[in-house]
């Protein structure tokens, strides 16, 4: 799944940042309910407009930056 089949800007709150494609719902709500101990399925739960690949997809790409970014501090 390409990225940019799963986050996109709202183009009703050009504030809000990034959310998941065809929803309102932010993508660091996600991060936010990973960071408060709380699970995806809980994320899902709450807000099922959102896909399970839609998620993953998300995490994936966080980590393969976050990844690249040290494997380039590292030379």
């Amino acid at each position: 799944m390409k990225l940019a089949d799963v986050i996109e800007r709202d183009p009703r709150e050009t504030s809000s940042g990034a959310v998941f494609v065809g929803t309102s719902i932010p993508i660091k709500l996600l991060f936010e309910f990973l960071e408060d101990d709380q699970t995806m399925d809980t994320f899902l739960d709450q807000f099922p407009m959102v896909t399970r690949d839609q998620a993953l997809a998300v995490l994936g790409a966080s980590r393969d930056m976050l990844l690249s970014v040290a494997a380039e501090t590292e030379t």
